[in-house]
């Protein structure tokens, strides 16, 4: 396929365990591009259709797709399947009242962009339809005359923007190490934070995740490097109808070990939302005095001794 029509891409609904999907045919496998993950969309819209307060007890849900992950080329899709046939929309699957059904609804998007696999989301999810999706009728393109509406649409061009602008969201999606988790087992408190790397692993973007309605204050987590890392994106922004609770747009690593880093910091997670953070570029340390030092004794000559000075 590939060699008769360069740069086609192929893609398998394929929903079973069949093996090897993205392989190459010379290999044994079926030689598509990208599989959806199935198993990634059934178990995210299971643990964010359930109340916050009984999430703690599906935390595996977010997680488990990572043992399997680089098994083919995942697509992570939120197809038409989900949104028909008295499934609901994804507006309605969320919990709660009006604003944490929005909330919750953003932070599954920027966690999905910000997870590794390509992404297809479905006609209709940009706009937060509140209803099914009906294939006799239009878009409600109305509803962006809601400002909650609008601030779900402002979210997903904002991520889109950040992902093709940024390349650790998208260069290392099938190898192991563009991916590492910082803090995974954090259930009770429903905060994951991962990183990801670009396919140099010279640039990485930090994700990090509050999917209970309880903002965490002096949150501590493990940061791959010194210096400032700027909020990127902040699902809380009131710009996408949030409460607006973030990190006055940047956080400061210091030399303090977490979660295996050298360096961390304390942060604010906002309630149901998504932070993503950016390291700034830093100069290369200056060589303090003693490196001086050391760079004088191998480039000058010694000064002359006692025996030297005598006449």
């Amino acid at each position: 396929m590939q060699k008769q029509f360069p740069g086609a891409v192929t893609i398998a609904e394929e929903s079973t365990a069949w093996p090897m999907v993205t392989k190459p045919v010379y290999l044994g496998g079926l030689g598509f591009t990208f599989k959806w993950n199935m198993g990634w969309m059934h178990d995210n819209l299971s643990y964010f259709s359930k109340d916050p307060i009984f999430r703690k007890f599906f935390h595996r849900l977010l997680t488990f797709g990572m043992l399997y992950a680089y098994s083919e080329n995942f697509l992570l899709p939120l197809s038409h399947d989900e949104v028909v046939h008295l499934k609901k929309s994804l507006l309605e699957k969320m919990p709660g009242d009006r604003w944490k059904r929005f909330s919750t609804l953003r932070c599954l998007y920027a966690y999905m962009w910000g997870f590794p696999g390509k992404k297809l989301l479905f006609m209709g999810g940009e706009l937060a339809q509140p209803h099914e999706w009906n294939h006799d009728s239009s878009l409600d393109w109305h509803l962006l005359e809601d400002p909650y509406h609008q601030g779900v649409q402002a979210l997903l061009r904002d991520l889109n923007r950040i992902y093709t602008a940024e390349s650790p969201m998208w260069e290392a999606d099938y190898d192991p190490a563009g991916f590492k988790w910082i803090d995974v087992n954090n259930a009770d408190e429903n905060v994951v934070a991962f990183a990801r790397w670009d396919a140099a692993e010279r640039q990485h973007i930090v994700v990090a995740a509050n999917f209970s309605p309880i903002p965490r204050e002096e949150y501590r987590i493990g940061l791959p490097n010194r210096g400032v890392y700027r909020e990127i994106l902040n699902t809380d922004s009131a710009f996408y109808g949030g409460s607006n609770v973030g990190n006055g747009g940047e956080i400061l690593a210091q030399p303090i070990s977490s979660h295996g880093f050298d360096w961390s910091a304390e942060l604010t997670l906002p309630p149901l939302a998504v932070v993503y953070f950016k390291p700034e570029q830093l100069p290369d340390p200056e060589p303090g005095p003693e490196a001086d030092s050391e760079t004088a004794d191998a480039t000058e000559p010694p000064a002359p001794g006692p025996e030297e000075t005598k006449p």
